[in-house]
């Protein structure tokens, strides 16, 4: 992992709650807050730190309170808060999807490597894990060949996506309340809002945000296969179906709504209704999915 992207992390979700409002009265203690974003003490502590220093948080009567605007020059960007894994990941799908890559495409590491400013051991992995699923091979004396995605492929993925995230989806709801999955839910919650209320111009926004809500809800499963499978099962749900345009900010919002319903549910821990929550969101997927390869 980058060094910090931890800690970027969780000031721009602190940053994102105290531009919302939510913490017009004052900010909850440091173990509050730690549960609401998701971190450990010493996180919030430096987070606390850097917001005194920016003045964007001033402490009246030894309470902290909002001090100066949040802009949008206070927020990292998302390279900077991304791990290097989730990079190369980012890197390559977007690689294949501006790049219009076909299936038959000879992949070189070397290449890769510098496009995505990364080392070459860093393409190697990511190319190796993607090896196991079918969609990459490595050739002898050639680099790497890109298969590409079939109906057949894709609907096999679709089945075991469903049984996967069912599974964590009920598990998130029996999550002891000191959880720290909790707080990073209602983060995405209100990032979901924010992005809502600015879906006409920021629209293209959704994948990002899409695939963190994914990731969180399978991180309630503690399972290594499990982990290592939804890795690969979110990487190609989360960008292939990016590749179809038509009415995509009619479609990330509809999909908005759909993760707001399913953010709700979670957090009722009604099992029946996170079901059909989830099953609802994720035949909406399925069907964007199965419209993009038809293209």
């Amino acid at each position: 992992m980058k060094p910090d992207t931890v800690y970027k992390s969780a000031l721009n979700a602190t940053l994102q709650l105290l531009g919302n409002g939510e913490f017009a009265a004052g900010l909850p203690s440091e173990n509050l807050l730690r549960g609401k974003i998701g971190v450990s003490r010493t996180t919030v502590r430096k987070v606390l730190r850097e917001l005194t220093r920016r003045g964007i948080v001033v402490q009246e009567d030894g309470t902290n309170i909002p001090g100066r605007p949040v802009g949008k020059d206070d927020l990292y960007s998302e390279p900077e808060t991304t791990s290097r894994n989730e990079h190369v990941e980012q890197q390559f799908m977007e690689w294949m999807l501006r790049g219009g890559i076909k299936p038959g495409t000879l992949i070189n590491e070397l290449e890769l490597a510098r496009l995505f400013g990364v080392a070459t051991n860093g393409i190697r992995e990511f190319l190796i894990r993607f090896s196991r699923f079918g969609l990459v091979e490595k050739k002898r004396n050639s680099g790497w060949l890109f298969e590409g995605f079939t109906e057949d492929f894709a609907l096999e993925l679709f089945e075991i996506r469903v049984m996967f995230e069912l599974r964590s989806a009920h598990l998130f709801a029996g999550l002891p309340r000191e959880s720290l999955l909790w707080g990073r839910l209602d983060a995405l919650k209100h990032q979901h809002i924010d992005l809502l209320e600015n879906i006409e111009v920021r629209y293209h926004d959704f994948s990002s945000l899409d695939n963190r809500f994914h990731r969180l809800v399978n991180e309630s499963s503690p399972n290594r296969f499990i982990d290592d499978f939804s890795d690969i099962i979110t990487l190609i749900f989360h960008y292939h179906y990016q590749w179809n345009k038509a009415d995509e900010k009619e479609r990330n919002k509809a999909a908005i709504m759909e993760h707001l319903a399913y953010i709700e549910a979670l957090q009722s821990r009604n099992r029946r209704l996170i079901e059909s929550a989830c099953r609802k969101h994720l035949r909406s997927a399925r069907n964007t999915l199965l419209r993009s390869l038809a293209k």
